[in-house]
């Protein structure tokens, strides 16, 4: 079990004997939580923990759907949970199944959901966006059983041998190749929500199954358990003094993030349901549909990532409406420059604002802006705030691995019972994420300054990040060498001032090929989501590589800079 220490200061901590570090090295310092730890009601399944205050807000609104209007209370959407979830176990879903989410932002990705946490089944959630071949990648490796999805996707699933229920199809039980086709609603409207299935479900058991690329390589399955979330809720809105202060009913929180990423679904979602607060559920972001809902239904939280941000600050639109009930916003899933943030700012000033940092495998959340607390200290501009109670932080030195003190940068690695349970059947991967003292090495560069914020200034990773959403390079350099026009290839992040970064890709082609950048970009267009396209290709001799044959990212990445100054 892990000693979480309360102090506001970084604490000295010597190593355990069995795996102590030469002598030469330095003693660990932990930085920790301005504020108190905090009991964390982490043995109780998520289902449980999440309604657990379920008769203090009973009737008031809970879900918010943008597109219809239809608004379910608290006490209707645990209802549906648990209606869903006994329909679910009809068609024989149970225990330690894994359900497939392929859904835009809606009310069914919530119900589904949590369906699965009271059957003691895990959800893994996938971007509709995605291609048939990386919808199948995920659907095989995450050993799906059951896909809940909307009409317009089914298309793709023709070639998946599995049970899919619709969630906008009137039609019912279709079979259809060798697929079982049921109705979302109708499913659930006979369904006796006491028939649930009595079972025991242990605190480390999956409840979630989010695909993530981690520090580097393919996207792989990240464990996270029900004392995973429950911890990092309980982190974010939990205890007298909350990192973040939701005022349940009177708060709506906006919900345009897609609800398949973390933080949407975690620090949104999750996070609402456990303090009582309304969400406002939109299926995507449209900036004049946007801004009409937050007048309509009173916004008071905007959890928002960099490129809306931009939307926000430079939009002509704003002007239009009436925002002045947004008290919080909330940036992350990427880094946001302090002129952007000073640029939202000016629109609107009556709001706090901040940015949280996180990472799939952390559980997602490391640290948040204090100005979202009860008791609110300033935020920093730049400043990702301070690391989450119960929780340690600390900095290494990427080369040597010592611990190191404030303001000097290094890879932030993180310690707590939020973080991921390990990857999904690579054990290899985990022990280089997760290290034996159960640190997890995130890959970003930061520090901590004389006030305990965190700052993030760079990537160990070799991770893309277009508008807060995953781009692998070995990913698409898989793709890329398979042409056979394609001797070898790599793929580095671009600058980009709306995306945030974009990829971009180095090859080599073959001999004799003439090869051109359009049939090379059109070749990864129809095989991946279109965050993942390729923005410009280079043609060039050679890829740096190391001499054990690793990449030299850094030395592409230089050659981007010097061509663009």
């Amino acid at each position: 079990m892990i000693t979480i220490s309360q102090e506001i200061s970084p604490t000295v901590v010597s190593s355990p004997p069995e795996t102590s570090p030469p002598a030469s090295s330095p003693e660990t310092i932990i930085f920790c939580s301005r504020l108190p730890d905090i009991p964390i009601p982490n043995h109780l399944p998520l289902h449980t923990y999440c309604f657990e205050n379920l008769s203090s807000f009973s009737d008031i609104p809970c879900l918010i759907s943008g597109v219809s209007g239809k608004t379910y209370t608290f006490s209707e959407t645990h209802l549906i949970c648990r209606k869903t979830a006994a329909a679910f176990s009809s068609i024989g879903i149970k225990q330690g199944d894994v359900i497939l989410i392929l859904l835009q932002n809606s009310p069914e990705f919530l119900f589904t959901f949590m369906a699965a946490s009271f059957l003691g089944a895990t959800t893994t959630t996938a971007n509709p966006f995605y291609t048939p071949s990386e919808i199948s990648k995920q659907f095989n490796a995450s050993n799906a059983k059951l896909i809940v999805t909307q009409s317009l996707y089914t298309d793709k699933l023709q070639d998946l041998n599995t049970t899919i229920i619709i969630t906008d199809d009137d039609n019912n039980n279709i079979n259809t190749n060798n697929q079982q086709c049921f109705n979302f609603n109708s499913i659930i409207q006979d369904a006796d929500e006491n028939s649930i299935p009595e079972i025991t479900i242990n605190p480390n058991d999956p409840v979630a199954l989010p695909f993530s690329s981690g520090t580097t390589g393919l996207p792989k399955g990240v464990i996270l358990t029900h004392k995973s979330l429950i911890s990092s809720v309980a982190q974010q809105v939990d205890g007298e003094n909350p990192n973040f202060h939701l005022k349940g009913k009177e708060d709506v929180v906006l919900c345009v993030l897609p609800m398949f990423h973390i933080f949407s679904l975690n620090s949104v979602l999750l996070c609402s349901l456990r303090a009582g607060a309304g969400v406002l559920i939109m299926p995507k972001f449209e900036i004049g549909l946007m801004l009409e809902l937050i007048e309509r239904h009173r916004v008071t939280v905007a959890a928002v990532v960099p490129p809306l941000v931009l939307a926000l600050a430079k939009s002509t639109m704003v002007e239009k409406y009436d925002l002045s009930s947004i008290r919080i916003v909330l940036s992350g899933a990427a880094p946001l420059g302090k002129e952007l943030e000073q640029a939202l700012h000016r629109r609107l000033p009556h709001a706090v604002f901040g940015q949280g940092y996180g990472m799939t495998e952390a559980g997602p959340v490391l640290s948040m802006c204090s100005a979202f607390a009860k008791q609110p200290v300033p935020a920093k501009s730049g400043s990702c705030g301070t690391v989450v109670r119960n929780a340690e932080l600390k900095i290494i030195d990427p080369e040597t691995g010592f611990s190191l003190g404030r303001n000097k940068p290094g890879e932030i690695c993180i310690r707590g019972p939020q973080i991921m349970k390990g990857y999904l059947n690579d054990p290899e991967a985990t022990a280089s994420t997760i290290d034996v003292e159960g640190w997890l090495h995130t890959g970003d560069i930061g520090y901590i300054d004389d006030d305990d914020e965190v700052f993030i200034v760079d990537r160990v990773k070799e991770l893309i990040k277009f508008k807060g959403f995953q781009v692998p390079p070995a990913e698409l350099e898989a793709l890329l060498i398979s042409h056979p026009a394609i001797a070898d290839a790599a793929v580095v992040p671009q600058k980009d001032e709306v995306a945030g970064e974009v990829p971009v890709a180095f090859i080599v082609r073959a001999k004799d090929s003439d090869l051109t950048e359009e049939v090379v970009k059109e070749f990864i267009a129809k095989q991946v989501v279109f965050y993942k396209r390729l923005q410009t290709v280079y043609f060039i001799h050679a890829i740096p590589k190391s001499p054990s044959g690793k990449i030299l990212r850094k030395d592409l990445r230089a050659k981007l800079a010097n061509s663009s100054s």
